[in-house]
């Protein structure tokens, strides 16, 4: 393996800028690892024509002392990003040959500050599910094993693609989204960092929709530092998302200082959950040990409406699904079925929709037509609205008792095998997301660092969740968490 590949964002702009590596040659040994990595199923459409194309145009850009941090970084890009002239399917068969003849303000500011797109990543269908498992393109494999096991393990989802391309230092970062914790889960799972930010931070322009109350995109990277340098260049006011803050980007990366002193530091009573791994009650103790030893102080507090945070996640996420994918028709792009004669364009519907779209994607959108309709709106949807505004009220308090960030675990156990959990009730899978949901629902920012392993050597994740707007805050804290924990490992290549 080269090592090249191996770098963060940080070392490879310094790099870079001191003249010892090129932008070509940090692509090329990126393509070449691609190449090699098939079998982790991470890249589904590959652009080294783009890639070298874009390298060069940064080489050149540095040589004229160019000083964004992010030119010349090659970068996965996950698939529900549209990105001009270049497949984007959102990992469905009902977009499949969707080239788009735009591009998305997200990759556009990443190619305007030198970025380079490799290829584009594996993910859950349309962005719904938790293990990477509902993908047309098949499943993502995460690189860790379980100590001297086969078994092929998840990355997470729905960013399983960007956390196994990351992990397997395929690319030096990726972009992720997370609407219920797509960014987090799979970022503790294997072993990188993974930030959603505050909701509005980043454009959601021309990234495909599943939930557009909840949707973020955001850096998924080998280090807090990275995740800070490319939020910095991802982040930023878009007038073509009307939900997108007009605030001034901050320098994310000056934020790290490494000092934590007199920062107080939630313990939500509620995230106590039965049926949580000793290991990871372990290391959510250890966790706060760290940050009190930097500085911190540790306060147990309160969320009240933490236990209503899933049934109230998935009202409301398939509703909004069931609205944004009634676009997808064999209308206008995408997929559309063949007819038999005397078809109509209602059989053209259903048809289109039934061979289209998975069987997740079909739960969800019929979960979310049932709870929009006439007779259900107000017992289901409204409801949870209602219990929304209460789960946010509780952070809200917290923030304004003077807490500057909560921590948490990321996730209920350490990655599981591929298809442990797919026949089983669905519900089992959605449980995944129990520590994560209430982020979204609030618009709070969280971060996943990596802080442990597990007695079968696949790493464990802690989550920070911080005030809104306040990125630099949260990865100062996440930064000193990472120091402190000091994780290292790597997963042993067998791809």
């Amino acid at each position: 393996m080269s090592e090249l590949t191996k770098l963060t964002i940080a070392e490879a702009r310094d790099r870079l800028r001191a003249g010892d590596v090129t932008s070509t040659e940090l692509t090329q040994a990126c393509l070449d690892e691609i190449e090699k990595a098939d079998a982790l199923g991470a890249f589904v459409h590959k652009t080294p024509e783009i890639a070298l194309k874009q390298a060069a145009a940064a080489d050149a850009r540095i040589q004229g002392g160019a000083e964004n941090p992010m030119c010349g970084i090659p970068l996965g890009i996950k698939d529900l990003f549209c990105t001009q002239g270049v497949p984007s399917q959102a990992a469905s068969n009902i977009l499949d040959g969707f080239k788009p003849e735009y591009e998305s303000t997200v990759t556009t500011q990443l190619w305007q500050a030198g970025s380079v797109m490799l290829g584009k990543l594996n993910m859950d269908e349309f962005a719904m599910g938790s293990s990477n498992e509902t993908s047309t393109y098949g499943d993502a494999v995460n690189p860790w094993r379980r100590g001297n096991e086969e078994t092929a393990l998840t990355p997470g989802g729905s960013s399983g693609g960007s956390a196994s391309a990351v992990a397997a230092d395929l690319c030096l970062a990726a972009t992720g989204t997370d609407t219920g914790g797509s960014i987090r889960q799979p970022a503790a799972f294997t072993g990188i960092t993974g930030l959603k930010p505050t909701y509005g931070r980043v454009s959601r322009w021309g990234i495909i929709a599943f939930a557009s109350s909840l949707d973020q995109a955001g850096p998924m990277t080998k280090s807090v530092r990275d995740a800070a340098i490319m939020l910095g260049a991802m982040a930023g006011h878009d007038p073509k998302d009307s939900t997108s803050a007009d605030l001034p980007v901050p320098d994310f990366e000056a934020a790290i200082t490494g000092d934590i002193r007199g920062k107080k530091i939630g313990i939500p009573k509620e995230y106590r959950i039965d049926g949580t791994p000793a290991e990871i009650e372990k290391l959510w103790s250890l966790g706060a040990e760290m940050l009190r030893d930097a500085g911190a102080e540790i306060v147990d507090i309160s969320l009240p409406h933490t236990k209503y945070a899933l049934p109230t996640y998935y009202v409301i996420a398939p509703a909004e699904a069931s609205s944004n994918l009634a676009r997808y028709d064999g209308v206008r792009f995408g997929r559309r079925a063949k007819l038999a004669q005397g078809d109509g364009i209602t059989e053209m519907y259903e048809k289109t929709r039934a061979e289209g779209f998975g069987a997740e994607v079909q739960r969800r959108v019929m979960i979310g037509t049932y709870v929009l309709s006439a007779g259900f709106y107000d017992a289901y949807y409204n409801r949870a609205r209602k219990v929304r505004a209460l789960i946010k009220r509780d952070f809200d308090q917290v923030f304004e008792a003077g807490v500057d960030a909560i921590l948490t675990p990321a996730t209920p156990s350490a990655a599981f095998g591929l298809g442990e959990m797919t026949d089983a009730d669905p519900v089992q899978m959605y449980l995944n997301d129990v520590f994560t949901v209430t982020v979204n629902l609030a618009g709070l920012p969280g971060i996943s660092v990596p802080a442990g392993l597990d007695g079968k050597g696949l790493p464990l994740g802690l989550q920070l969740i911080g005030r809104p707007w306040e990125e630099g805050d949260l990865l100062n804290i996440a930064g000193s968490l990472e120091t402190a924990a000091g994780f290292m490992a790597k997963p042993k290549r067998w791809w």
